[in-house]
């Protein structure tokens, strides 16, 4: 059985959340940087803080945000969001829900979770 010291998985959280540039929210999970903000990209929010690392649940470790007043440029359904920074797709994700979107609005997102579990 492998094992991860904590200090090791809040070293790879920290590389998100001090190198995040945005959150985009994306109709289908992306697989590269254009993907998150261009192909599959249904809007975006720039400036994200992230609280410290903590425990995650039901294992491992993480870091939290939230988004309000995010920028919607494409109708569609999120799925799926996307964190990112000048040019690396750094972490990627399912929405808790589904939600409809419409060019011209605004998106929140209450809380997001970035976890890393355990080492298996």
């Amino acid at each position: 059985m492998a094992f991860l010291a904590d200090s090791v998985l809040d070293a790879a959280l920290s590389e998100i959340s001090s190198n995040a540039v945005a959150l985009h929210i994306c109709k289908q999970a992306p697989s590269s940087y254009t993907q998150a903000t261009s192909t599959h990209s249904l809007g975006s929010k720039s400036g994200l803080s992230f609280g410290a690392a903590a425990n995650g649940s039901p294992n491992g470790r993480k870091v939290s945000t939230s988004v309000s007043n995010g920028s919607v440029s494409a109708s569609g359904d999120a799925t799926h969001w996307a964190i990112v920074s000048g040019s690396v797709l750094l972490a990627y994700g399912l929405l808790p829900a589904s939600q409809a979107v419409t060019s011209g609005n605004k998106f929140n997102i209450t809380s997001l979770d970035v976890r890393i579990p355990d080492a298996a």
